[in-house]
């Protein structure tokens, strides 16, 4: 079999095989097949597309191209929750402890930054000394024990999703449907909860731009979930402007903390409290929506979602008193805020746009090589349907470096200030 061949069929359009996805899933593992030949197949398949059987047909081949986890041995209900990746979405920081502390065990496998979006590993390697790769029995201790643990993929976890998950950052094949689908269940399938909660964002800062086309993606993944008896459910969620007000990774370690002390911007907070309450009713654990909604609001209340966090960052190695004192952690060189030129309602705010000039100065990835700089990013002051004043500052930025010419000015742009106040936003579509 040549790699070429398949190449051609599929750019052409052709349906792949079980044996030639199960071969190029082996053999790339392998070492057998270069990058720039898988970079041609994962363009012709976000040019062509796959089809439901081979989109199944692929998850399966990713996952079992490494260990799958059994967590049988955990007493209580397993969970997993994924984002799809939006800008400024740390939501995974907040949600997971908060879930651990309603007494839901979070078994956890996350990955790294896309494109213009943050990965939750590059958040809480922001947090100096937190490990991100456990071995399976620790990785397996800290859920029974504490309740949660957020990993990333070692190399006995999912190694054909890991280099291809690399590889599709650089070569502008992220938003394909079957990719992120297959990417996403092999993941979570491999990781083994017992029940999936997928965030599917969409939005202008999201890899499905309509309600419509993330309504197909996670039809896609339940359905993919379900057919290896899993319990999938999925929330269609706005990204059009960025999620809270931070978008960097300690920023956004920050805002996390603070949202888990009560004092989050209310879109996180809203969407937290939401999905928990959602993956509390499908464990059996609450009665309906209402009653998980109050189940979350009240762990954190009571402090007992922070005191969660603080003892998984413990655990993992990370330094408990940043998160206890946030001034600890290293500030940028240059704080540089972005002012209205006019009075009057800010009606958008392009978080692709804000997503890219925050990777651009240092607090994400335009190559797969690239080092992130943890303490850069950009604090938002104003959010959609926020009147502002000529001179009223629209964003804090968090640099290391003098600005390139035109960045400002592009900032700027990426807000679009007018006479007429907007409609608030819809946060929520769609629940599944």
């Amino acid at each position: 079999m040549r790699f070429v061949d398949i190449i051609e069929k599929k750019r052409w359009g052709g349906e792949l095989t079980q044996e030639e996805i199960q071969w190029w899933i082996t053999q790339y593992v392998s070492g057998n097949i270069p990058d720039y030949q898988v970079s041609a197949l994962l363009m012709a398949i976000t040019l062509k597309g796959m089809s439901v059987r081979e989109t199944q047909l692929l998850t399966m081949a990713m996952l079992h191209s490494g260990e799958v986890m059994d967590l049988s041995e955990i007493d209580g209900i397993t969970v997993d929750k994924h984002s799809t990746g939006g800008v400024g979405d740390k939501t995974t920081l907040v949600l997971g402890p908060m879930l651990a502390a309603c007494g839901v065990k979070v078994a956890k496998m996350s990955g790294r930054g896309l494109g213009a979006t943050g990965g939750t590993l590059d958040k809480l390697e922001s947090i100096r000394g937190f490990d991100c790769y456990l071995e399976k029995d620790k990785f397996m201790k800290q859920v029974k024990d504490i309740g949660i643990a957020i990993v990333g993929q070692t190399k006995d976890l999912v190694p054909a999703d890991k280099k291809l998950y690399a590889l599709r950052d650089v070569t502008g094949t992220v938003i394909s449907v079957p990719l992120i689908a297959s990417s996403v269940m092999s993941k979570k399938l491999a990781a083994g909860a017992q029940i999936i909660e997928l965030d599917v964002k969409c939005g202008d800062g999201a890899f499905m731009k309509t309600p419509e086309d993330a309504e197909i993606l996670a039809d896609m993944m339940i359905r993919l979930g379900n057919a290896c008896g899993k319990k999938v459910s999925a929330m269609i969620t706005d990204m059009n402007e960025p999620l809270g007000m931070a978008i960097g990774n300690i920023l956004e370690v920050k805002e996390a903390v603070e949202t888990l002390r009560g004092r989050g911007p209310k879109d996180l907070t809203e969407l937290v409290l939401t999905g928990g309450a959602s993956i509390l009713v499908n464990a059996d654990m609450a009665l309906d929506m209402d009653d998980g909604r109050r189940k979350m609001s009240e762990v954190i209340a009571d402090g007992t979602a922070f005191e969660k966090f603080k003892a998984m960052v413990k655990a993992q190695n990370g330094d408990v008193a940043q998160i206890e004192n946030l001034d600890m952690f290293p500030e940028a060189s240059f704080i540089t805020p972005v002012k209205s030129e006019k009075t009057g309602f800010v009606c958008a705010e392009r978080a692709w746009e804000l997503g890219r000039l925050a990777m651009e100065i240092g607090a994400g990835r335009a190559d797969k090589e690239d080092a992130i700089e943890p303490e850069v990013g950009i604090v938002l002051e104003k959010k959609t349907g926020d009147f502002v004043e000529k001179g009223d500052v629209l964003a804090w930025v968090h640099h290391n470096r003098p600005l390139e010419n035109g960045w400002k000015e592009r900032m700027y742009a990426a807000f679009d200030i007018k006479d007429e106040q907007v409609p608030g936003k819809q946060l929520i579509y769609k629940i599944m």
